[in-house]
């Protein structure tokens, strides 16, 4: 891993494809996750690699091997996307196309209203309508990230978050902050300037994203593509996944 400094804080990332050469994407894993289980076990980097890409692969704030403060500040969506922008000016990328898959979704669509000459096109996958709703309660799974007895754990989704935490080793003080920053609002008042050529993707039956039209709809000129007969968790490896991005992203 290589490292690049943010707010202060030490952020790791790795590169894979063509180093000096090849379209650039930037790619911001989900939530409780990290850039190897999110992309490179999943093969999205070789999949993009092999088309001709260079894959900026970062670890979130909180997540992997970048730092974890247990400042709740620090996980603001807006605060993560400047953090995108530090990456691309640590490495001289004027700009990039951006992928980002649930809460790197989020990130993903505030970057492109915050910083829209940064990024070309950009794939926001594992969110739909459920961004929209102002009331999206984090109290279940932050309980579920902190409590010492995991089995007393009554919610099967928050559950779901805190086995994938402790698969992935992750410091659940720090998820727990991020959390709940991220199930704040989302800014949806800003979907409306986006510029950028913009897919949604999301599972048929992803419950936690909810509908693509509604979100696709906020977005001028959005185009929505649902994976059928996949969840939150199963649409990230599909094909039908990949192979709708890589001809969104080779698209006139």
């Amino acid at each position: 891993m290589d490292y690049f400094t943010s707010r202060g804080l030490r952020l790791a990332y790795r590169i894979e494809g063509p180093t000096d050469k090849g379209r650039p994407i930037l790619l911001i894993h989900g939530f409780a996750s990290t850039h190897r289980v999110n992309w490179v076990a999943t093969g999205w980097s070789r999949a993009l690699a092999d088309a001709g890409f260079r894959v900026i692969l970062p670890d979130g704030v909180g997540h992997g091997e970048s730092d974890k403060p247990h400042v709740a500040e620090a996980y603001a969506l807006e605060a993560m996307a400047e953090d995108a922008l530090a990456l691309l000016d640590h490495l001289g990328e004027a700009q990039v196309d951006v992928m980002g898959y649930s809460m790197g979704a989020m990130i993903s669509l505030v970057c492109a209203m915050n910083s829209p000459a940064r990024f070309n096109r950009v794939i926001a996958a594992g969110v739909g309508e459920t961004l929209l709703s102002p009331a999206r309660d984090a109290q279940k799974v932050i309980d579920a990230l902190l409590t010492d007895d995991p089995d007393s754990i009554s919610s099967p989704g928050a559950a779901l978050f805190r086995r994938f935490a402790d698969l992935n080793k992750q410091d659940r003080e720090a998820l727990a902050l991020c959390f709940a920053r991220v199930r704040e609002p989302f800014p949806v008042e800003g979907l409306a300037r986006i510029e950028n050529r913009v897919l949604i993707v999301a599972g048929g039956t992803d419950e936690s994203a909810g509908s693509l039209e509604p979100l696709a709809a906020r977005i001028p000129g959005a185009k929505a593509v649902t994976i059928p007969q996949r969840d939150h968790m199963k649409t990230v490896g599909d094909p039908a996944y990949k192979k709708a991005v890589l001809a969104f992203l080779a698209s006139s």
